[in-house]
């Protein structure tokens, strides 16, 4: 891949992929959320808060289980069906920011399970978790102190890619370059969580960080109006 003839789906560097999203796609579920971004796709599903059998001290607050999965035949290379170590590193990772979006102290003694299944991989697939995964607990009416949403950035260089596709993820050179995901809550203006991977300069981690701020600003609009819409469904369908 020739980076320097531009970007494979013609995007400027700035310009995240174009965005679906839908809720209400597990019945079974109390909250659920689905999101394309170009080929990257997966599923959300939030399901109690549970009471906690056997659990003997009381705890002010509930805990928050994530558990993220690819699916066999979501990558190029196929994945095995047992949970390995980079899910379950990408588990605990998603969990730490999705945690301080959700009001914990409004369920005490109790587990709120939120499951992830990647369906394809076509890169940011962390960063749209954790859209998808903000999006289906606010679907399932859990008290939440914002939004939360991510964005994805690789740095090449000089060269920022927001929302990188996987191509652009794997793409390697001698300089500095690295991947960072935001996980931003864009009502409180506060960051969740900051991975990153690689080596990027610090003046150009903070310009990078900025960015994604960015990013998130304009995704979390189409967020709203998917629980907007979802929101006057449900209320026609009552009436």
């Amino acid at each position: 891949m020739d980076l320097e003839k531009g970007r494979s789906d013609g995007r400027q560097l700035h310009e995240v992929r174009p965005i679906f999203l839908k809720t209400g796609v597990v019945s079974q579920a109390k909250g659920s959320a689905y999101i394309e971004m170009n080929k990257t796709k997966l599923v959300c599903a939030v399901y109690g808060p549970r009471h906690i059998p056997k659990k003997s001290d009381i705890a002010t607050n509930g805990l928050l289980n994530v558990e993220f999965k690819f699916a066999p035949f979501s990558c190029l290379q196929r994945r095995q069906s047992q949970p390995d170590s980079e899910e379950k590193e990408l588990s605990l990772l998603l969990k730490q920011a999705l945690e301080p979006a959700v009001c914990l102290h409004t369920f005490p003694n109790a587990r709120l399970d939120v499951y992830i299944l990647v369906l394809e991989n076509a890169g940011s697939v962390v960063a749209a978790t954790i859209t998808c995964a903000g999006l289906a607990l606010a679907d399932s009416g859990i008290e939440m102190f914002d939004s939360v949403v991510g964005c994805s950035l690789k740095q090449i260089e000089n060269r920022s890619y927001i929302d990188p596709t996987h191509e652009e993820e794997i793409h390697q050179t001698e300089k500095a370059n690295g991947l960072v995901t935001l996980g931003y809550m864009p009502n409180r203006h506060q960051i969740t969580t900051l991975i990153q991977t690689g080596k990027i300069p610090q003046h150009t981690l903070t310009k990078a960080i900025k960015c994604l701020m960015d990013g998130c600003q304009h995704i979390y609009p189409l967020l709203r109006d998917c629980l907007v819409k979802s929101f006057q469904k449900q209320t026609a369908e009552a009436q």
